[in-house]
């Protein structure tokens, strides 16, 4: 959710900062803004909508773009509306200092009132500007310099931000903090430039070293001086460590497709190798996994394991209920983590808690985390992005590996967590000794063959693209599964919601005469997952029920499946794989089908309205 990028040094900061912004489309945004730094005079343009309709402003004037030091932003509307005037940077009431922040200050109605009270104006309804000019006044109050005035001023903050602040009397420097929402700040050489970002996206041609501050931190950035960073409650100094960024440019670039979802989509076979390699062996039948290894008594001894998880991420989870319920015979409970945190939940030391997120930054994830950590629970992470925030609150855990993803409907995200967590089951089944070892190299051989069957399933793109053509102007949708391919009926569900903006429902197909068969008709598409194993016969006579009452079905089946292909009117096929392993390939061709119908609909595939890619705010 928002975005920012930076830049001071001796570039021109305009195509960085802009070009960063568009990087940061995909964490979803409503208006953009940008600020630049001439040497004498701040030049701000903001307008609500993309970075593209920015972009008209600023080519307007080219002295919106002269500067070696610039701020930009991305906003995703909280406080007021989006418009031009709540757009990102804001000035204080001087207009001395700039600021761009993600987050929320939940006090911002208080401090705003006591700001009034001692002659400050407001030109947005955003808690941003209060921000602003709270920095300001205890600058003025305490006769401070920016960096003290940022770190006073945030200590009488409540709520998350991350924050870079510029102060055009001291134009050498930035000020960045962060609680709660992420930010990192790229070294160039010598400390001749810096760049700031919420994520390293928009600075990886210049640098590949970067700092990631941790909440409750904040750094001065000085040119030719280098970075100080400090605690923000006792103003102590932190030892930074650099890291070497692992992404490069050609994997957050579309690479020839139209849009980044679909790239994403077509990369599931490589992100379930990449996820696998080097921890499955089938060939010695055995799976090695320190974050298990290390910690595998905590998992064998635990009286239960809870999944805490949003989204898709969530739908992972309860795939991964299924999985270690069946194979390791270990309790499972999936909760929302914005739910966990809130009720009051029975954790004890005997509990062990699995994070899922895929951008390691999940606001509601995290809150959870601290709160299981607090009752003594043992917590796994499982995320893509090595040096999250997750990644670092967990006491161990596992990366999925899939690479960069920028669409903002997850894909290979929910491929990967769940080849994660089938290899975690796998594990725990055959230490507990639940699963035969003839069993357990056979389900490694079949896990080894998953990627070449998505292959399968995407060269026959075109036929799912003839059945979307059918139904995309459908206003309703049901989709069904049971066992194992119950959350992906929900994943389903969800991917078409995001992107086509159509409303759909995913169910147990068993609990469809329990409300949700009131709604078909001969206008309602049911897609339904009836694969040959497991429960296919109940299925079937679910099929018969739907078809009865003139529903139109979209069935995902077995390769050779005969009994479904009569009933059905339209039929795609899988490959044969285990039950337990379906959920990999029955989800392909549901993210395929959403996506072409939102693209035949014309909507903005990898942005849909409304939404962020990373929820770093409650």
């Amino acid at each position: 959710m928002c975005g920012i990028t930076g830049y001071i040094g001796f570039r021109d900061a305009y195509p960085i900062v802009i070009n960063g912004l568009k990087r940061l489309e995909y964490r979803g945004y409503d208006s953009a803004g940008i600020m630049m730094y001439d040497g004498s005079d701040i030049h701000l343009s903001k307008t609500k909508g993309k970075v593209s309709d920015l972009e008209v402003i600023t080519n307007k004037e080219e002295e919106r773009k002269v500067g070696k030091i610039g701020m930009g932003h991305t906003r995703w509307a909280t406080h007021g509306v989006p418009n031009d005037v709540n757009s990102h940077p804001h000035f204080s009431e001087s207009n001395d200092l700039v600021i761009v922040h993600n987050g929320i200050i939940e006090n911002y109605d208080t401090l705003k009132k006591e700001l009034i009270s001692r002659g400050y104006t407001f030109k947005s309804d955003t808690d941003t500007e209060v921000l602003v000019n709270l920095i300001e006044e205890v600058k003025k109050q305490e006769k401070c310099k920016l960096g003290q005035a940022v770190q006073l001023a945030l200590n009488n903050v409540i709520g998350a931000y991350a924050i870079a602040v510029f102060d055009k009397t001291k134009p050498n420097e930035l000020v960045v903090a962060r609680l709660g929402s992420p930010i990192a700040i790229g070294v160039g050489e010598n400390n001749k430039e810096f760049f700031v970002a919420s994520d390293a996206s928009p600075f990886i041609e210049f640098t590949k070293e970067a700092i990631y501050l941790e909440d409750e931190e904040m750094a001065i950035i000085k040119l030719d001086k280098g970075i100080k960073v400090r605690k923000i409650k006792d103003d102590t100094l932190v030892d930074a460590k650099i890291q070497e960024l692992q992404i490069s440019l050609e994997q957050i670039e579309k690479g020839g497709y139209d849009h980044f979802m679909l790239k994403e989509i077509h990369e599931q076979p490589k992100a379930i190798v990449d996820t696998y390699r080097g921890r499955m062996l089938p060939e010695e039948g055995i799976i090695k996994m320190s974050g298990i290894d290390d910690h595998l008594q905590k998992f064998l001894n635990a009286d239960r394991i809870i999944v805490i998880a949003c989204g898709t991420s969530w739908h992972a989870g309860l795939v991964g209920e299924y999985l270690i319920e069946d194979m390791a015979r270990i309790p499972v409970e999936v909760e929302y983590a914005s739910e966990f945190r809130y009720r009051n939940p029975i954790i004890t030391p005997k509990d062990v808690v699995i994070a899922i997120s895929q951008s390691g930054e999940t606001a509601d994830t995290l809150a959870a985390i601290k709160l299981a950590k607090s009752k003594g629970a043992f917590v796994f992470g499982i995320c893509n992005v090595v040096g999250s925030s997750i990644a670092r609150e967990t006491h161990a855990g596992a990366y999925t590996h899939a690479g960069p993803e920028i669409g903002v409907a997850s894909t290979k995200a929910f491929t990967t967590q769940i080849t994660v967590l089938s290899l975690i089951s796998l594990k725990l089944a055959k230490s507990k000794g639940t699963l035969s070892d003839s069993a357990f190299r056979m389900y490694l051989q079949k896990m080894q063959l998953v990627p070449k069957k998505i292959e399968a399933l995407l060269s026959i793109d075109d036929k799912v693209k003839e059945i979307a053509s059918v139904y995309k102007n459908a206003k309703n949708c049901l989709y069904l599964g049971r066992g194992f391919n119950f959350p992906v009926a929900l994943e389903g569900a969800l991917k078409l919601k995001e992107i086509s903006y159509i409303h759909a429902e995913g169910y147990p197909a068993a609990e469809m005469k329990h409300g949700p068969i009131a709604l078909i008709d001969e206008n309602m598409p049911i897609f339904v997952i009836a694969t040959n194993k497991g429960h296919y016969e109940k299925v079937v006579s679910n099929i018969q029920e739907i078809k009865s009452r003139a529903g139109k079905i979209i069935a995902i089946v077995t390769e050779g499946d005969t009994q479904v292909k009569e009933i059905a009117d339209h039929v795609i096929e899988i490959p044969e794989t285990e039950e337990a392993l379906t959920p990999l390939l029955t989800t392909i061709p549901l993210q395929l089908l959403s996506y072409h119908i939102a693209v035949m609909l014309g909507k903005n595939v990898d942005q849909p309205r409304n939404l962020a890619k990373s929820v770093t705010v409650e």
